[in-house]
């Protein structure tokens, strides 16, 4: 079977189209012949390994000290099942699928096999596969820290680095909590997020939102890049900091602010759970949550697809069409 491995941390050339031996499953997992695998950005993070000074000891031994552990990256992916081990009482042959792969990656190649117990669900019928490919982590990042924020009706919050894998399904999600969203991002991607609900839309190049005037109730920083400080001003009192990507030095300053104001500082880390999975693909099948797609490419153009992600161009999901999509 065909896949796409790194054999090496590096740029983007260091992703090769190769022939490996097709996985057997064992008796708890499930054969999966893939259809289409989410590119998420931090598929390109463990490329390179571009991790937080302070998190590199802990994630170099977690992904490979002097190699990638795992060849194969892909994190995400909708697919088919082919054969389940016979321990496998949930899944059956010919199921139609979607989910994560958790740690284990695998996702850029034509079958992966994986554990039955991951957080796969049966894809509804009237979600394509490209579309399906994108829930799993960017969807239940999104949601998790839109139930972090505790949002409610009528509430204010704004989104900076909105247009992202996370950020386009956590517009939709906070539109549908009722609040009032304002969106921060380059300008070339304010369309996109105004076609998915966002109420007011700010050019980070030409706009300062601490410096406006207006206040939120939640602020939630998908890309870790929005300036501490300023944005705790920008917080009506008892408002929430939510922060989606940070290191341990923030961390340490949100729980210092957590406990010195009236302000709170949320950063918990999301998982990936089974009940989630179910939550948003049946809001998709609704017409209520839809996949931003930007671009798709074929398996054997991954590199492609990782140096068009690392422009910085990138608005909603890019997607590899690994076969027989539908």
């Amino acid at each position: 079977m065909r896949a796409i491995v790194c054999k090496q941390y590096g740029p983007p050339d260091v992703l090769k189209l190769v022939d490996v031996e097709k996985p057997v499953p064992k008796d708890n997992e499930i054969l999966i012949k893939i259809h289409a695998a989410n590119v998420f950005p931090g598929d390109c993070e463990m490329r390179r390994f571009d991790v937080h000074p302070s998190m590199w000891v802990i994630v170099r031994l977690a992904l490979g000290i002097v190699k990638p552990r795992r060849e194969i990256l892909g994190q995400e992916l909708s697919g088919t099942i082919e054969a389940v081990g016979k321990d496998v009482t949930e899944f059956e042959s010919g199921d139609k699928i979607l989910g994560s792969t958790q740690m284990r990656l695998g996702g850029y190649a034509d079958y992966v096999c994986l554990p039955a117990k991951y957080p796969f669900v049966v894809k509804p019928k009237n979600i394509s596969d490209v579309q399906a490919s994108t829930l799993s982590v960017g969807g239940t990042n999104a949601l998790h820290f839109i139930r972090k924020a505790e949002l409610k009706k009528g509430e204010k919050i704004l989104i900076f680095g909105a247009a992202g894998s996370i950020g386009t399904y956590a517009v939709q999600l906070a539109k549908l909590e009722g609040a009032e969203v304002t969106v921060v991002d380059s300008a070339n991607k304010l369309p996109l997020l105004k076609s998915l609900g966002a109420d007011k839309l700010i050019d980070y190049e030409a706009e300062d939102f601490t410096k406006n005037g207006d206040c939120y109730d939640v602020i939630f920083d998908v890309v870790g890049k929005s300036p501490y400080r300023a944005s705790l001003r920008s917080l009506k009192p008892g408002g929430r900091y939510v922060l989606a990507n940070i290191g341990l030095t923030v961390m340490l300053r949100g729980l210092w602010t957590s406990l010195g104001s009236d302000r709170s500082v949320l950063y918990q880390l999301a998982s990936i759970k089974k009940e989630d999975m179910v939550e948003l693909k049946n809001l998709m099948a609704e017409g209520k949550l839809k996949a931003a797609i930007d671009r798709t490419y074929p398996l054997e153009e991954a590199v492609a697809a990782h140096c068009y992600i690392e422009s910085g161009a990138k608005a909603g999901h890019v997607v590899l069409e690994i076969g027989d999509t539908v």
